[in-house]
């Protein structure tokens, strides 16, 4: 069963009239693109999610169409005569911005914005919007600056034929006329690149910061659970569940994008690390994976990645590919699906999903419902990487003990004749560094 308040309020946008709205906000078309029919029921899907993330981008989609086409047209992706009909349309309609649900190439770009006389965006370009409106670190905003500057550069083209009109020189055309528009074109050129590098610079920087914050975390022994999963999952209502933090919480897409880590008790007494992440959605585009490489190495950081699902998504299994796209760029890690929102879910669905993936919990960020059992899952995910030894400890070597206790989960301690006898669990990397004091 689809979460009743999320579809409601997509359905709201795609009908919404302007006198629904604040009357400042540019009004969307918003277009999706098929190559055969089996492929329409998809595309309505990601359409309805492409009117959140318009929303979200501070427009108001007033109205949408998917164009089913035997092939895509390299000009202008769905034809000239269809462009030029729904041109018409968008006129009518008054429309400030037109929204493709697909990835245009420059040239597309240019050709559709010449016949729709307004602007024109990609799927890409609006997320990249998203992003600039709600990453406030400096990891965020220089990641965003970069996958923006990428972007932009092969777009510059149309701008230098723009700027080349409005240049000086004889004439409306020819050597005279382009000379200045092309001279601008290699300047704007220029300063994208040298920003580019300058960015690239700051980010190695950064991530020299971030590995060093991470030795220093590996060596307090603090294990770290993040939160990943499809945005709007309630991946940050969960987070301040469990920490007890404020991170903001609303319903958009992408409404918080920079990293958050706190401080969770576990139910063996022992402290982790949580951090809550960017959300994924479908058809990420595979630039914006790539310029948010920070927030991946982050989660790369983690012992155990904790995989928040839409338990009352019409569709939790295509989140959960979504989302896994995207973390194939990362090397395997231990992960324990929560399948969240219950409180709404349909119970047969939530079963369904249960069974479907074994060791997986069902929660709710709202009422609290099945947080214990989330609790227990996780430190058990977290022991998965653990060896059970059992160590006798000279008392000369006090500080080893004090440090199984802080890196370690000791089961048992007993004070004896010739040193402390415990019996530990240790992370398997860890193991080399109690050799000496194992008890044959």
């Amino acid at each position: 069963m689809t979460d009743r308040s999320h579809l409601e309020r997509q359905r709201k946008l795609l009908t919404a009239t302007v006198t629904d709205f604040d009357v400042d906000r540019q009004k969307a078309f918003l277009i999706g693109v098929v190559t055969s029919t089996s492929d329409i029921p998809e595309a309505e899907t990601s359409i309805a999610e492409l009117a959140l993330l318009t929303d979200t981008a501070g427009s108001l989609p007033v109205f949408n169409v998917v164009v089913r086409r035997a092939s895509l047209d390299a000009g202008t992706l769905i034809g000239r005569h269809r462009a030029e009909a729904l041109a018409v349309e968008a006129t009518a309609l008054d429309i400030d911005v037109v929204v493709f649900d697909r990835e245009l190439s420059p040239g597309q770009q240019r050709n559709l914005q010449e016949i729709f006389e307004c602007d024109v965006v990609d799927r890409v370009g609006l997320i990249l919007d998203i992003f600039a409106q709600h990453a406030h670190s400096s990891d965020g905003m220089l990641q965003v600056e970069l996958a923006q500057h990428r972007y932009r550069l092969p777009r510059l083209r149309g701008q230098g034929q723009s700027l080349s009109r409005q240049g000086g020189g004889v004439g409306g055309s020819g050597i005279g006329t382009r000379g200045p528009g092309e001279t601008k074109l290699e300047t704007d050129r220029r300063r994208i690149l040298n920003r580019i590098h300058k960015v690239e610079s700051l980010l190695t920087d950064l991530a020299g910061d971030r590995r060093t914050r991470s030795k220093s975390r590996k060596k307090a022994g603090l294990p770290l659970l993040s939160l990943v999963g499809y945005t709007n999952a309630g991946k940050s209502t969960l987070f301040n569940k469990l920490t007890g933090a404020n991170v903001l919480v609303e319903d958009r897409l992408f409404a918080t994008l920079d990293s958050t880590v706190r401080k969770l008790s576990l139910p063996n007494g022992h402290d982790a690390l949580v951090s809550d992440t960017v959300g994924f959605v479908r058809n990420l585009p595979h630039q914006l994976v790539k310029a948010f490489q920070a927030t991946l190495e982050e989660v790369g950081d983690a012992d155990v990645l904790l995989h928040v699902v839409d338990a009352s998504d019409a569709d939790p299994d295509r989140q959960i590919e979504s989302v896994h796209e995207v973390l194939r760029e990362i090397d395997d890690i231990d992960e324990l699906l929560v399948f969240n929102k219950t409180d709404i879910a349909d119970k047969v669905a939530v079963d369904r999903l249960l069974a479907l993936y074994p060791g997986s919990v069902a929660v709710s960020a709202i009422t609290g419902e099945g947080f214990d059992e989330l609790l227990e899952a996780a430190l058990d995910a977290l022991r998965a990487g653990t060896v059970e030894v059992n160590l006798l400890v000279p008392y000369a070597n006090g500080d080893v003990v004090a440090r199984l206790h802080d890196a370690a989960e000791v089961l048992s301690m007993d004070h004896g004749q010739d040193g402390t006898t415990l019996t530990a669990l240790i992370p398997a990397a860890d193991i080399g560094l109690y050799k000496e004091y194992e008890k044959s």
